[in-house]
């Protein structure tokens, strides 16, 4: 299959790298020019613009954005110009399901196809393959099914999950048509919440156990539990996260990535501790309000990003001003 690939960064790269090897034709264009060069020099095939893209490509024509989500729209509005009735544009980055609806439905009625990607593997999916969860008409999404084939993890990535039988499903060798237009934004909107949450019950564990030794400290402080002398241990994280990968029950990819970073950085001191989020937390957030649907873990896992970023510091100063004034209680200066 031949097609086109906008946004030539770490994601678009790495699927149209992947494409390639896989033997499909890649038509790329990014802002950056050294981007177009490399992946000429990866056998692809570079273009200047947006319109040198489109002409390079057959009919029906097939384009996938790979953009940041505050840029996609102005992309695809640029691109929806180039295009032909039958033409499909595919948009693989995390977009908001929402915008992803109404894009398809403006585009729908100028007869180009769309099909939102949710896109996950990160700048690993180029050797390890992604993972993709798909929205859009059954039919526009079988047509590209050799490319996504191409382009997942495989088979091979998970062992089967027990009583599957016969042929592996699409779901099983790394990409499932999820639904109509914006279904596969919204479960990659959910997988980032879920991603959220294991993150943050990750971190939170290893907090503990890096607070876990408190000999000599003074029981009396106010802000201390009156059990601090049980906490006598002195716990290697970056071995702890070691043994965890194996056989535990926690044991995962991002369990794996975790200790890579213990093992780079064990005091962590090349961080500063200001978490961002990317959107799609928030999105989750409002999607559980909406729905009526609680989302206790995921909810916090965003607030927390928050906090990290001194976004509680006001909160903070008016706890501590609100217990002097009631119980006269002075803050413990950390």
């Amino acid at each position: 299959m031949r097609f086109g690939m906008i946004g030539l960064g770490r994601m678009g790269g790495g699927l149209a790298r992947r494409a390639i090897r896989g033997g499909h034709e890649c038509v790329g264009f990014d802002p950056d020019p050294r981007m177009v060069s490399d992946l000429a020099d990866a056998g692809g095939k570079g273009a200047a613009s947006l319109a040198e893209l489109v002409a390079a490509l057959e009919t029906p024509r097939v384009v996938w954005v790979m953009v940041p989500d505050k840029v996609t729209g102005r992309v695809i509005d640029d691109l929806r110009l180039l295009l032909s009735p039958g033409d499909v544009i595919i948009d693989g980055g995390n977009s908001n399901f929402r915008h992803s609806v109404d894009r398809g439905e403006a585009l729908d009625a100028e007869q180009i196809h769309f099909v939102d990607v949710g896109t996950s593997g990160g700048v690993f999916g180029l050797e390890r393959g992604f993972c993709l969860m798909v929205g859009g008409q059954p039919e526009v999404v079988a047509g590209l099914a050799p490319l996504f084939d191409t382009l997942v993890a495989g088979y091979a990535s998970a062992p089967r999950s027990r009583g599957r039988t016969g042929d592996p499903t699409s779901a099983e060798n790394g990409w499932l048509h999820c639904g109509q237009v914006g279904a596969g934004h919204f479960a990659k909107m959910i997988h980032n919440g879920i991603e959220y949450g294991m993150m943050a019950a990750m971190a939170e564990g290893m907090n503990l156990l890096a607070h876990a030794n408190q000999e000599g400290a003074d029981p009396a402080d106010i802000s201390a539990g009156s059990g601090l002398p049980y906490y006598r241990f002195n716990f290697d994280l970056p071995e702890l996260a070691e043994l965890w990968r194996r056989g535990s029950v926690i044991s995962s990819w991002l369990l794996d990535l975790t200790a890579n970073a213990l093992r780079e950085d064990p005091s962590l001191d090349s961080y500063a501790g200001s978490v961002g989020d990317s959107g799609e937390g928030r999105w989750t957030a409002r999607a559980a309000i909406d729905l009526g649907v609680p989302a206790h873990v995921l909810s916090a896992s965003l607030f927390d990003r928050f906090s990290s970023r001194g976004n509680g510091s006001v909160a903070n100063k008016l706890l501590s001003a609100m217990r002097k004034q009631f119980g006269g209680h002075v803050e413990v200066k950390p």
